[in-house]
């Protein structure tokens, strides 16, 4: 690099790269932790429940993914909700009955399924 121009003329063209494999903005993501941890717990069926829960709705709006370690080992299996606009919901201690439950009230209905979150209340 021998200029702030160069500099400015690679980073507009990487955004443009990075643009190109971001997710659909108005897509919900609905992320499960798949680390040890996670899968120790039971997070393989959670993430199969909501999987084919989309899939047999046939919800083209949400994307179910999974990723490492999400670094709250004790509140496995956890999954996080990210809306378009809205704050990141992250659901703990999830079981395939609360995933169905999170999805049928949250992403179908918009509710948010308060007693699953992470907040005080349930980290005690």
């Amino acid at each position: 690099m021998k200029s702030l121009e160069e500099l400015k003329a690679i980073r507009e063209r990487m955004q443009g790269q990075v643009g190109l494999r971001s997710e659909d903005s108005s897509q919900t993501r609905v992320v499960v932790g798949m680390a040890t941890c996670g899968i120790a717990s039971g997070a393989r069926p959670v993430l199969t429940t909501l999987s084919d829960a989309v899939q047999e709705r046939h919800l083209d709006n949400v994307a179910v993914t999974q990723t490492g370690c999400i670094g709250l080992c004790q509140y496995e299996p956890i999954v996080e909700v990210m809306e378009p606009g809205k704050d990141k919901v992250t659901y703990v201690k999830m079981n395939p009955e609360k995933a169905l439950e999170v999805f049928e009230k949250h992403l179908i209905r918009g509710q948010v399924v308060q007693k699953y979150t992470l907040n005080a209340e349930n980290i005690k």
